[in-house]
């Protein structure tokens, strides 16, 4: 369901600018004071999981990333209610990421209840369809990890291929988040929380780059010269 036309959205947005990042300038201002790697939120939302995520990791900056600017409005004003001071707002589509961002800015990248895109011939537009892979890829750290979580089967299943094919190492996959070990920490979305309440399972996995092996070959032992 589409969201109402905010009133004054523009207005609003720009009375909480010091939320908002507006070039990629601010993102080279962090990497020069040495505060990045960053935690990314790709397709915030209303912002419940940004609020709790940024206040459970204060000692990194928390970039929540969001396309539609009146559901960016209302992350933003959750997290100048909050008080969150380490949380930044970038209205822009995932496919920019590379404008802002570098190899090594980012450590964690979340994808919460991303759109499923059923259509089969929309599954390009998917956030796990492997040209996004590759642009997570390139701004990841060497140990950074891609948090995914969805609530429709066939999306988790399509990701999951997506990601092996793009050489990622697969961890803590689950296809009951909150019947298993790895809901203690787990930080639940508005969404999820509706759904979860409906009986529908929730699907999570962690997905890690592939450390490449070494291609160095040893060398052979020398033969002795014969005398």
């Amino acid at each position: 369901m589409r969201m109402r036309k905010k009133k004054n959205g523009e207005a609003r947005i720009q009375a909480l600018s010091r939320l908002l990042l507006e070039s990629p300038a601010e993102i080279d201002n962090l990497r020069s004071e040495g505060r990045l790697p960053c935690r990314l939120e790709i397709g915030c939302g209303k912002g419940d999981f940004a609020v709790a995520c940024s206040e459970k990791y204060k000692e990194q900056p928390y970039i929540a990333v969001e396309l539609i600017s009146d559901v960016a409005l209302c992350a933003m004003e959750k997290a100048d209610a909050a008080g969150c001071e380490n949380i930044k707002f970038l209205i822009s589509d995932a496919k920019k990421l590379t404008e802002y961002f570098q190899k090594g800015d980012v450590s964690h990248i979340y994808l919460n209840f991303s759109d499923p895109w059923p259509k089969s011939k929309h599954y390009k537009r998917r956030l796990t369809y492997r040209t996004f892979l590759e642009i997570y890829k390139s701004i990841l750290t060497d140990d950074g990890v891609i948090c995914f979580k969805t609530d429709n089967v066939g999306l988790f299943d399509f990701s999951l291929e997506e990601f092996e094919a793009s050489g990622f190492e697969l961890d803590q996959l689950t296809r009951d988040l909150h019947a298993s070990e790895y809901n203690g920490d787990n930080i639940e979305t508005e969404y999820e929380r509706n759904f979860s309440a409906k009986g529908f399972p929730i699907h999570r996995v962690e997905a890690r780059v592939k450390k490449a092996e070494s291609t160095e070959q040893c060398c052979p032992p020398q033969a002795e010269n014969a005398e």
